[in-house]
């Protein structure tokens, strides 16, 4: 029972006093008792929110005799309403839910774990809690029994007497979160982000984290949406249904538009209009009930939006849609795209993938098992929820003008969904707006929502739309950053070359060998900073590259004019490193890549993608002939280049490339280091 209690545990004591509950007590109760754990957190937020050992002993012992005493397990139901007789009332825990009944004009409540369906109830109680007739909540009810109406004709004996709603309804929950967010680092607070909902940050990767926290972009958006497709057992629906009183989770099978949107007899409205988050598990085998089901969703997920008749009705839930992968993501990419998990009516349909905010990577995070629960403090659920909640009504989208700059592959769509993406994530992380945004904050949330909508858009491109050719998302961070790009993790490998620039000031090239050695790709990787002089970082760099290197220094700074304009090369300090990929190892005649990753470094200006450079240069600017140019383009084309730049002597012997070869990647031929530079450069 006694836990040491470490740093952070202290500290989220101390800032969120009364909210927080130890997270391994919730995991006692889980499969007892027939509610979900955030009841069962509602409990202990009550009887043991403390860090005293005893109290804590003390508060389990009310929380399980409560529980045992008022939630009405299977085959239990008679004895609990025989109690409701002999006593004239009993208290129960369960979820209720009430409906209008025209012909007594009177409202009737339905307690689901006592199989009643007639249970009169006040109109008061039903106009202060209103939920109970969207989709109902779970509540500690007062449930009495009046034997004199049970002796009357269709008489209806019991009656809800009172009830207390089991989530938080403090109107200033969230100002108190957000004081006790400011005395804890943005680390910190990441941390305990994940602690109340059950998980050990140390546990997870942090791309795990990454995902775990996107998760909870659908709860503090509105109109957000979402899928996320993996492995099994990842915990995908876990937050959908355990943590929240404000998400509804729609298990696979038939999806009604009454049941979803509206019900056009009733008018009552449906699970968009009542809930925060609607999150269909099992994807894959939703279909609705009406042919225009989906076509139904797909408007509303554009604008919030969906048509009743004539009338227009908004709704704010967020869709989020979570579905297993039966084979790995690598194999996907080959046969097929990352939505082919998906219901045939959505899965080729590349309007429907563009109202997708985000696609999260559920290959990312590793499967539930018990190491990765927390034993530590974390926020009670329901107060966790409610701050969510309130959430929804702020936006962060007013951090981005002026301090982050997107490039131009980004349609509107795009822009949008990457906006909504970052302003939930700082709301997550800054659940106070007056809250300073860091940059670096700023930019790990502008990275992740610019990677999730990519991942969408990529494959629209797989499915064969020229609309969506362009998938180089980029930004910049101020106006004179430079321009950053950002791919999905599982199309890229490190040694091949892909379609995306890579940062300025990095190249590859190709040294078309020599006697000594075969030809071979090399990365070559420059960074600046104010000083003098060019350092080589590898160890014991090959001497045919070490003088690559001294002859390209050379050539920038007597040609500085043409190749940089009025910036002197003098007054910076470039560290450089070359990487090898092939069984050539000594760099030879990479000289023209090396000036251009110099100078490249210095503009601040990235090369463009899928570009390889080829060319060694002397000390007076001419650029050294190539031997073997067809074995060096079928190289380039091997390893994914999409160019290859080459010296213009090397026209003629290219005659001979095969018409295969030829017809797959572009041939750029340069007369000189300026040349080359002006045709290698990131329009």
């Amino acid at each position: 029972m006694m836990l040491e209690l470490d740093a952070l545990d202290r500290k989220a004591a101390e800032a969120f006093p009364g909210h927080i509950v130890r997270k391994d007590l919730v995991r006692r109760f889980r499969g007892q008792f027939p509610v979900p754990t955030y009841v069962v957190e509602f409990m202990l937020g009550r009887y043991a929110a403390s860090t005293d050992p005893l109290e804590i002993e003390e508060g389990l012992e009310m929380v399980q005799s409560q529980l045992s005493d008022r939630t009405v397990r299977a085959g239990e139901e008679e004895l609990f309403k025989a109690r409701a007789r002999e006593r004239g009332s009993v208290r129960i825990i369960d979820i209720v839910t009430a409906r209008l009944d025209a012909k007594t004009d009177s409202y009737l409540a339905t307690l689901p774990s006592l199989r009643l369906t007639d249970v009169r109830v006040d109109d008061k109680l039903v106009q202060t809690h209103e939920r109970m007739l969207t989709g109902g909540f779970y509540a500690e009810v007062e449930l009495g029994y009046d034997a004199s109406i049970a002796q009357e004709k269709g008489g209806r004996p019991f009656q809800v007497m009172s009830l207390r709603e089991i989530q938080l309804s403090s109107r200033d929950i969230l100002e108190k979160i957000a004081e006790g967010r400011a005395k804890l680092s943005t680390k910190e607070w990441r941390d305990f982000l994940l602690r109340s909902v059950g998980l050990e940050p140390d546990t997870l990767s942090p791309r795990a984290q990454d995902g775990m926290l996107l998760r909870m972009v659908p709860f503090v958006e509105s109109n957000y949406n979402m899928v996320e497709l993996g492995p099994r057992g990842t915990g995908k629906s876990h937050l959908f249904q355990q943590v929240s009183p404000y998400a509804h989770l729609v298990s696979g099978g038939k999806a009604t538009v009454a049941r979803m949107f509206v019900n056009m007899s009733n008018g009552q409205r449906g699970l968009v209009c009542q809930y925060d988050v609607v999150c269909f598990d099992e994807v894959s085998g939703i279909s609705f009930d009406q042919k225009d089901g989906v076509n139904i969703m797909k408007g509303y997920m554009e604008s919030g939006e969906f048509s009743r008749g004539r009338e227009s009705i908004r709704a704010e839930g967020s869709i989020v849609m979570v579905g297993n992968f039966d084979i790995d993501v690598q194999h996907q990419q080959r046969v097929g795209h990352l939505f082919g998990p998906m219901p045939p009516e959505m899965r080729g349909d590349t309007a429907f993938m563009d109202r997708i905010h985000c696609y999260l990577p559920g290959w990312d995070i590793p499967k539930v098992n018990k190491d990765l629960f927390t034993s530590r403090f974390g926020m009670v659920s329901d107060v966790l929820a409610e701050c969510f909640s309130r959430l929804r009504a702020q936006t962060r989208v007013n951090v981005l003008p002026g301090r982050v700059h997107f490039g131009g592959a980004l349609s509107g769509r795009d822009q949008n969904a990457v906006n909504k993406t970052v302003s939930g994530l700082l709301k997550l992380l800054y659940p106070d707006p007056s809250m300073k945004v860091s940059d670096e904050d700023l930019e790990w949330a502008v990275r992740l929502a610019l990677e999730v909508r990519r991942r969408v858009k990529e494959q629209q491109k797989r499915i064969g739309s020229a609309e969506f050719r362009n998938t180089q998302f980029s930004y910049m961070m101020g106006l004179d950053g430079v321009e950053k790009f950002v791919a999905t993790p599982e199309l890229q490998s490190e040694d091949s070359i892909g379609s995306d620039p890579l940062p300025a000031g990095q190249v590859w090239a190709i040294s078309p060998g020599s006697q000594d050695e075969g030809i071979g790709l090399f990365r070559i990787e420059v960074t600046e900073s104010s000083g003098g002089g060019v350092r080589i970082l590898n160890q014991s760099p090959p001497a045919p590259f070490r003088e690559s290197v001294k002859i390209a220094e050379q050539n920038l700074y007597s040609r500085a004019m043409e190749l940089v304009g009025d910036r002197n090369p003098r007054a910076h300090e470039f560290a450089i490193q070359i990487r090898s990929f092939d069984a050539a190892k000594n760099g030879s005649q990479t000289g023209v890549g090396v000036l251009i990753s110099l100078c490249s470094a210095l503009l601040g200006k990235p090369l463009k993608g899928g570009l390889i450079i080829v060319g060694g240069i002397n000390l007076g600017g001419s650029v050294d002939p190539i031997h073997n140019p067809i074995d060096v383009v079928e190289l380039a084309l091997e390893k994914g280049a999409t160019t290859v730049m080459m010296p213009v002597s090397c026209r003629r012997p290219l005659i001979d490339l095969s018409d295969e070869v030829a017809t797959k990647i572009q041939v750029l031929f340069y007369a000189d280091a300026p040349d080359a530079l002006r045709k290698a450069l990131h329009d």
